[in-house]
């Protein structure tokens, strides 16, 4: 370990002597407080399991669940609603922890969906509230589950989704609760999914055009599925069904045809007729809530730079008037009973953990129930800034930025100089980052670095335009949004130009080989988490029950089945520029990525090999698409920390047991980050 000490000594003598040109003229005292406010956060407080998340409570309001770990494992644990200090586990997960859990309406038991590491079989458990039995009601191997319909109407029954017949396709079945028993309901010919309504009826059925739209089928009268309802390719991602009303006679349109930005519409489904609910000119539709039984829209969330929410339903004002008064941060609804007497809410700040409360909606009181991280409150934490960035197109780039504490004198969002910078981008690439609560960002900021998130075109949520804007643009357009949101900082005086690192997950992962194989002298550095680096072998290695969705690839990413395609896709894979690699490379990996397979990141490893190119590889045999076992996320964050010490100059928390019961291992260059052979050793001894 004396490697690791050396840094560390090092780094601590960087973070010294940058705070005192940052202090100036500021006392001594003064001094130390801010050196003392800025602690490292060790990585096991971000990273690790949260103390208590997720509550939920039963459709009866008898009980109160919530995620929490059961010997260093996350289960679902549950306390009488009215005693929440008395809570017990119900589940044993051993190995991965759950993460997905809901209640069934019969209020007895509760159902969760687990995989084995990492491979996204899901399968669908039902534990006994009472005596904790568990029973997996969707055996099978190489299977994939998914709950279509839990009806208040129907407590004892569900609808699930299995491609136990062909793996390509999810056929419907029903689940009695009580005694496991299921029956075939819809045995699927061909289609990509299938909405269910308040009756349990499989209504709609959705398949995908050759052009990559959607079409949206529904019976006729003599039992034949019939188009309902086209949807265009350009509008694919920002338009879709959500939920029926009480009759079943509307559906709730999520609707961007016409348009640019979706909103929300009540669709009749007997006429085609349809009325506007709620919408925004410059976000899509986020979020909905519905009445628990009536079923009517009661408020919509739209989220351009921050959540906002927008009341349809008069009787929610004073709850919302309310718990705007009860604590900072967004705020979420996570839970409702039946009766609609109680909630459960979250308020999600961007510098602090999550806090949860228990509303009495009767009494108008909202009683703490806990947070999902307390240790949280013993370190300072940075605020998370929405900035909008142009790109040099002229599109408005909506980005987040967090900067070390103490960094920001004069609290206007920037450094009082410049400092080393992470550009960490997000995976989809049709999702998006938001204002809140992020670890990475606070992880990156309390080691010094400044971070900024870009949402580059492609990105979900800003409208179809927006995300249209991404077709076809992978290692284009959509790099020289990157590349504009670098120039941005170094013109804010952010940071230096020889010294921002990019680093992100899936899309992420692949931006970032694309950013040191296209742009091979803008990055000091990059870290790539499951990210593809050869676009062909990624889309002929989807899991199967991709395989309906693939006419939406082909529009969107490119078309691998023609040699013409596949020389485009070909000339946007960073593994046909490897030799531009000039910066180092960190590169995670887990084994059994369905999405991202283990090959994506073998065959660059290989291929920088072949070329005397260093690289640091770290594979997990038990994770798939990211790393859920906390053990391995702490091993790999201690490694991606030295990893980026080395390069940028910032403090890191030594390895410590951050890889006891980790899987980790390194095939390929562990002598290329400090101390990351000594800690191998020392795991193994």
């Amino acid at each position: 370990m004396s490697n690791a000490i050396t840094y560390v000594r090092r780094s601590l003598t960087i973070c010294v002597a940058i705070l005192v040109s940052q202090l100036g003229g500021v006392d001594s005292a003064d001094r130390a407080e801010l050196f003392q406010s800025t602690n490292l956060i060790p990585r096991s407080v971000l990273f690790g399991n949260p103390e208590r998340q997720a509550p939920e409570l039963s459709p009866d309001g008898k009980y109160l669940a919530f995620l929490a770990p059961r010997d260093g494992v996350m289960n679902v644990w549950v306390a009488p609603v009215d005693d929440p200090g008395n809570a017990k586990p119900i589940t044993n997960d051993t190995v991965r922890g759950i993460r997905i859990y809901f209640w069934a309406y019969d209020g007895k038991h509760l159902l969760y969906a687990q995989d084995q590491n990492g491979d996204e079989n899901y399968h669908i458990y039902r534990t006994d509230v009472i005596t904790g039995e568990t029973t997996d009601l969707t055996p099978g191997d190489k299977i994939r589950a998914m709950i279509y319909s839990l009806n208040e109407r129907t407590p004892n029954e569900l609808l699930v989704g299995l491609n136990d017949r062909v793996p390509q396709l999810h056929d419907v079945y029903h689940i009695d609760l009580q005694t496991g028993e299921r029956t075939l309901v819809e045995q699927n010919p061909g289609f990509a999914a299938y909405l269910i309504d308040h009756d349990n009826k499989a209504r709609f059925a959705l398949t995908f055009s050759p052009t990559g739209g959607q079409i949206l089928l529904s019976r006729d009268q003599a039992g034949e599925w019939k188009p309902y309802l086209e949807i265009p390719n350009t509008d694919a991602l920002s338009t879709r069904l959500s939920g029926f009303d009480k009759a079943n006679a509307h559906a709730y349109l999520i609707d961007s045809r016409e348009r640019n930005t979706s909103a929300l519409f009540s669709l009749d489904l007997e006429t085609g007729a349809t009325k506007l609910l709620a919408e925004d000119s410059k976000a899509d539709v986020a979020g909905i809530i519905t009445h628990p039984t009536e079923k009517h829209v009661q408020a919509v969330s739209f989220n351009h730079t921050r959540t906002d929410w927008k009341i349809l339903d008069a009787d929610l004002q004073p709850d919302f008037d309310y718990l705007k008064s009860v604590e900072s941060g967004d705020l979420n609804i996570t839970s409702r009973t039946l009766d609609d007497r109680l909630w459960t809410v979250a308020f999600a700040p961007d510098n602090g953990p999550v806090k949860y409360y228990l509303f009495d909606r009767d009494a108008r009181t909202a009683d703490y129930l806990f947070s999902n991280r307390t240790d949280l409150d013993d370190y300072t934490l940075s605020p998370m800034t929405p900035v909008i960035i142009k790109s040099r197109d002229g599109l408005d780039l909506v980005s987040y930025l967090s900067l070390p504490p103490g960094s920001d004198g004069d609290g206007n969002a920037r450094p009082d100089q410049p400092v080393p910078t992470v550009l960490l981008v997000h995976g989809g690439p049709w999702a998006r980052d938001q204002w809140g609560f992020h670890p990475l960002h606070q992880w990156l900021a309390n080691r010094g670095y400044a971070v900024l998130s870009v949402n580059y075109r492609g990105s979900v949520g800003f409208g179809k335009d927006f995300t249209n804007a991404g077709n076809g643009e992978w290692s284009l357009k959509m790099h020289n949004d990157l590349i504009d949101a670098v120039e941005w900082l170094v013109a804010e005086k952010i940071a230096p130009r020889d010294q921002i690192a990019i680093m992100g997950g899936s899309y992420g992962g692949y931006a970032t080989l694309v950013g040191l194989t296209f742009t091979p002298e803008v990055f000091t550095c990059g870290v790539d988490i499951v990210g593809p680096s050869n676009l062909v072998t990624l889309l002929n290695n989807v899991p199967p029950y991709w395989v309906p969705i693939l006419p939406m690839m082909k529009d969107r990413v490119g078309d691998w089945t023609t040699e013409e395609g596949r020389r485009d896709l070909m000339s946007k894979s960073p593994l046909s520029l490897v030799e531009k690699i000039q910066r180092p490379l960190l590169i995670g990996q887990g084994a059994n990525d369905p999405r991202v397979n283990q090959v994506e990141s073998d065959q660059i490893v290989n291929a920088m090999k072949e070329k005397n190119i260093p690289v640091t590889y770290v594979l997990y045999s038990d994770e798939g698409h990211g790393f859920a076992r906390p053990e391995n996320r702490l091993s790999f964050y201690a490694v991606t920390e030295a990893f980026l010490a080395e390069h940028l100059g910032g403090r890191f928390e030594p390895v410590g047991d951050d890889f006891e019961d980790s899987t980790i291992a390194v095939p390929e260059g562990a002598d290329q980050v400090p101390g990351l052979n000594s800690a191998l050793d020392a795991s193994a001894s």
